[in-house]
């Protein structure tokens, strides 16, 4: 069929809108709109008549706020808001002035909570509470006390209400119809979950965890390396004025239905998403690049609160962060919001992209590794939040602490988000729950595998390390400032029956692993522990140890690079491939002279140097390998002091002094402080510091609280990061 003459065939399709697509609304779809928005709420109107309209004109009626028991029994006495916060599933009490005597018989009325944009009885976004026995809504209700007009209302809702922020509204019964009162802001209150009250689902049945996962404002992440663990200090600050309302904002921005607001598998699940900017703008911009031109770099956090606050009203992702940085303001959401939880930490943590548990390592045919075909990365550490909640969507057993994960690493459902996954389901290798379990399982159980290449292309297992990755996962103490080793809840003991049975279970729902039966080679190779200072030269000492009756002879590669923590290489510095030849049971050592210059032009954040040693054996043909990532550290000379003899509500100073230890100068340094109950986030900058030159920073504050304590502190700057530091201030009560 000829085609000459033929017109182009034209669409009546509308050209489509520069940007991003526009939003689609249910319109048309549902009877009314699904409320997403905890920001925005219909007014309930004033009068409802019975049938004919009625006189309007009566007297007026008040509710008045909480008292500080409500605080106290709730657990919220360290918010600082002007509103009343209460968790579910307990009562709180509040008290009603009428303009009359109240009178049990005749008088009715009832308390309205309303939340969202389209309240609804059936939807339990409206709820109405009544105080007689015979009439009862989800919620309970009762009358406590009556004093004259005043009358006090004890009221409960359900264990499984919807988490927000709700108007209050006292509807009155008349001749006429029903009178309520007008909206007020100062009658909003906030509901919470409640992990005292064994009915809610995130019910955690021991106090010291309680108290440290929900109650405590400071917490400890760790980073570095297993063989050399740091900490630094974090103020969740999730009391913090606003912090609230931020996390509300996160959960609106997202689209979330007012209605799946109840249930903390939901919550997290949607939080973990929004956390992260990569796919709907949430909280924080990930980068790792070491360029932190438009931003924050990561290392200068101090704390959460500026962070959400600064998302909220700005309404834009902030910049910048890396996983210790998403796992602590997740921490904070968490918190604030009632669901206990804590920040995990796993030392060589495998990022698999493969979708396996095995992390190649491919090597040439001479032994060296090939950096072009090895794709798998293994981070020195990876941060990740623990929440605690029951698991009514699987099997029995598997409920308690689940892991959260808002580093965008992998999609899950399409979006870059991670779990809940309940760690009693990653132990015992039943991987087929929802949600990731199979990534975080591999995160902690992957293999190490060395392959050589073939001429071919054909890869060949020569060499598996199975202990070395998820070598051990920390936690801070409960109400202490000490580290608590939690691996056994996530993994058997390497090597142990139980482990092997585990194993199997996972390879049963699709994660296979290197099942080479590799014959136990007679030489090994060792790599020492090193502790070494920014700027020191050093000696790398290289063990081979040979175990036969025979001679060997290793051509080795020894290789050392610059790496980021994520286990990147920024660039190599060394690289050597000695030929040693160890006699029968014998072993040989190998040193190698490392100058300073020669990584230190190279250096990037957290200071990583990536040590990886392989060979092959003439004789047999065995391949050897070793690693060590070794964390320089920074000697710094800088110190915090807080003004003596200060009180609650009186001004106090802190005092910071630096001392640049370089010859050079240092640009562009910001320094950070805070301290949950004491002071705000406070921020300085300084343009340049002259190389052995000195500084001086007094700031005023008033603590808001009595007692111990603690103001964090970081300094930062392209040339050097990772300064930080912490100080505990006692303010007595006024």
């Amino acid at each position: 069929m000829s085609s000459e003459g033929a017109a182009p065939i034209s669409s009546s399709l509308p050209p489509a809108p520069p940007g991003h697509p526009p939003k689609v609304t249910n319109r048309g779809r549902s009877a009314v709109p699904i409320s997403t928005l905890n920001s925005q709420s219909s007014d309930v109107p004033e009068f409802e008549p019975f049938g004919a309209p009625g006189p309007r004109g009566f007297p007026p009626m008040s509710g008045e706020g909480p008292d500080e028991s409500n605080k106290q029994e709730h657990h919220t006495m360290l918010f600082n808001s002007d509103h009343l916060l209460v968790r579910r599933g307990q009562e709180f009490k509040i008290k009603i002035v009428f303009n009359r005597p109240y009178v049990p018989a005749t008088d009715l009325f009832a308390v309205e909570f309303v939340i969202g944009s389209s309240p609804q009885y059936s939807k339990g976004t409206h709820i109405p509470v009544f105080t007689t026995k015979d009439r009862q809504s989800s919620w309970g209700g009762r009358v406590t006390d009556t004093v004259d007009n005043a009358v006090t209302v004890g009221i409960t809702p359900a264990a499984n209400c919807i988490v927000g922020k709700y108007q209050m509204y006292i509807a009155v019964k008349t001749p006429f119809g029903i009178r309520r009162t007008r909206r007020d802001k100062s009658r909003e209150l906030y509901i919470l979950f409640n992990p005292w009250v064994s009915d809610d689902a995130v019910f955690l049945d021991d106090e010291a965890e309680r108290q440290e996962c929900v109650m405590t404002e400071i917490g400890i992440i760790y980073h570095g390396t297993i063989d050399d663990i740091s900490e630094r200090n974090w103020n969740y600050g999730q009391f913090n004025y606003g912090v609230l309302d931020a996390c509300l904002y996160i959960l609106d921005r997202a689209d979330m239905p007012i209605t799946s607001r109840g249930d903390p598998i939901r919550v997290t699940r949607k939080a973990s998403a929004m956390l992260n900017s990569r796919d709907d703008d949430g909280v924080l911009v990930g980068n790792w690049s070491g360029d932190y031109t438009y931003g924050v770099a990561p290392t200068s956090w101090t704390g959460s609160t500026e962070i959400l606050l600064t998302y909220a009203s700005s309404q834009t992702p902030v910049c910048y962060a890396q996983c210790w940085v998403y796992a602590a303001v997740f921490n904070t959401f968490l918190r604030c919001l009632g669901i206990p939880s804590r920040v995990a930490t796993n030392y060589f943590s495998a990022h698999d992209n493969d979708g396996n548990l095995k992390m190649d390592i491919i090597l040439d045919e001479g032994g060296r590794i090939d950096r072009s075909r090895t794709r798998d990365s293994i981070w020195n550490y990876h941060c990740w939040n623990e929440c605690y909640m029951s698991r009514p969507d699987l099997p029995t057993g598997f409920g308690g602490w689940q892991v959260v994960d808002s580093t965008p690493q992998e999609t899950s459902d399409g979006m870059y988000r991670c779990g809940p996954a309940s760690v009693q389901a990653i132990k015992h290798g039943q991987i087929c729950f929802p949600f990731d379990a199979p990534f975080v399982f591999a995160e902690i159980n992957s293999d190490v595998v060395f392959y050589t290449r073939d001429k071919d292309g054909t890869l060949v297992p020569v060499k598996v390390n199975r202990t070395h990755i998820g070598r051990a996962v920390f936690t801070k103490s409960p109400g202490a400032m000490t580290r608590r080793d939690i691996t056994d809840q996530y993994k058997f003991p390497e090597g142990s029956k139980e482990e092997r049975t585990v194993l199997e279970k996972a390879e049963e729902f699709g994660c296979p692993r290197e099942k080479a039966d590799l014959p136990a080679g007679d030489v090994d190779l060792v790599l020492p522990i090193l502790e070494l200072s920014v700027g020191d030269s050093f000696e790398l000492s290289l063990e081979f140890v040979n175990r036969s009756g025979q001679r060997r002879t290793v051509d080795a590669y020894i290789s050392g690079s610059v790496v980021y923590y994520t286990g990147v290489t920024s660039s190599e510095f060394l690289f050597k491939n000695p030929t040693v030849t160890i006699a029968p049971n014998n072993s040989v050592k190998e040193s190698v002279a490392v100058e300073s210059k020669k990584y230190m032009k190279s250096l990037v954040e957290q200071a990583n140097l990536h040590f990886i040693a392989t060979g092959k054996v003439q004789e047999t043909g065995q391949i050897v390998s070793a690693m060590r990532v070794v964390t320089l550290i920074w000697v710094i000379l800088w110190f915090l002091q807080v003004s003596a003899g200060g009180k609650v509500n009186e001004e106090m100073t802190v005092a910071v002094e630096f001392t640049n230890p370089f010859t050079f100068s240092l640009e562009g340094v910001y320094i950070r402080m805070e301290g949950p109950g004491i002071m705000l986030p406070m921020s300085k900058y300084y343009s340049l510091i002259p190389g052995n030159s000195s500084l001086n920073w007094t700031e005023f504050f008033v603590p808001q609280r009595a007692g111990s304590r603690t103001v964090i502190a970081s300094l930062d700057c392209a040339a050097l990061r990772q300064v930080n530091g912490s100080l505990t201030a006692h303010t007595p009560a006024p």
